[in-house]
């Protein structure tokens, strides 16, 4: 017993580790985005279902004819509304403003979930930048050449990086669930390469876009909707103070309206 009074005891430590919560990411923002989309789809539905018959069938000869409706014409050869009557063309006007909408509502919805999942793949995408803005002509998405080191495409080369090529893969499966026609533009500085004077900024700014183009198609945007490709060379500097600044070389993505807004129709008075 005395052995073991004088025996020392053994020291015993614990550790509590707290919980924590892991990073998650920007999955949530993504769920959230397709949450916001469901409602605004609901909410549509249950819009056109409150409207008049007139007006519905217009909406669905839109959607059904996009193409017609530009002429005037809902599904088939069925016009909106006959004759020239004020009556009827401040009807094609209204539904014609609905359409307009109701696409730019679709548009600043797909530009928030880009925004999303371009932000959540930040540490793949490097010093790329990117803008989004809704404007008069559409949805405008450019990804412009940023930081140190050449974030899009190699100086004088339509081979685009990897972080070029991811960027273009988020933004052609988001125009993919959209119908509109998309346009892709090439832009440079002013830079001149010794490549001889066949082969300048012009067929360069073309080159890159086109590369673009493939990349946006191949992530599901269908062929027919790209309409044209633009090769703009340094004619358009983002940076105007610097010609040869690297903001200027950038690839932009146009959602054209499908239906532009309408010019509001005035009134004019004469008196005599």
């Amino acid at each position: 017993m005395a052995a073991d009074k004088g025996a020392k005891r053994p020291i015993i430590v614990k550790k509590v580790r707290k919980g924590g919560h892991a990073h998650h990411g920007g999955s949530w923002k993504v769920a959230y985005a397709d949450f916001v989309t469901a409602m605004m789809a609901f909410f549509m539905v249950m819009w056109i279902l409150g409207m008049d018959e007139q007006t519905r069938k217009a909406i669905e000869g839109y959607f059904a004819n996009p193409a017609g409706f530009k002429k005037g014409y809902g599904s088939g050869s069925t016009p909106l509304s006959n004759g020239n009557s004020p009556a009827a063309m401040r009807d094609n006007q209204q539904v014609r403003m609905m359409v307009h909408r109701a696409e730019e509502r679709a548009m600043r919805q797909t530009a928030e979930r880009i925004r999303i999942r371009l932000d959540s793949a930040r540490k793949q995408l490097g010093a790329a930048h990117y803008e989004l803005a809704v404007g008069d002509n559409g949805l405008r998405i450019e990804l412009i050449e940023a930081g140190d080191g050449e974030t899009l495409f190699p100086r004088g080369s339509a081979g685009m990086t990897g972080a070029a090529r991811l960027a273009l893969e988020i933004i052609g499966v988001e125009l993919n669930a959209l119908r509109s026609d998309v346009v892709v533009e090439g832009h440079t500085d002013a830079a001149t390469y010794g490549r001889g004077g066949n082969y300048t900024n012009w067929e360069l700014s073309a080159d890159r876009a086109n590369a673009a183009r493939r990349v946006l198609e191949s992530a599901g945007v269908q062929a027919h909707r790209v309409k044209e490709i633009r090769g703009y060379a340094d004619t358009r500097l983002r940076n105007a103070d610097d010609p040869y600044a690297r903001e200027n070389r950038r690839i932009s993505v146009l959602l054209q309206f499908t239906q532009p807004e309408p010019e509001k129709s005035t009134t004019v008075q004469i008196m005599n």
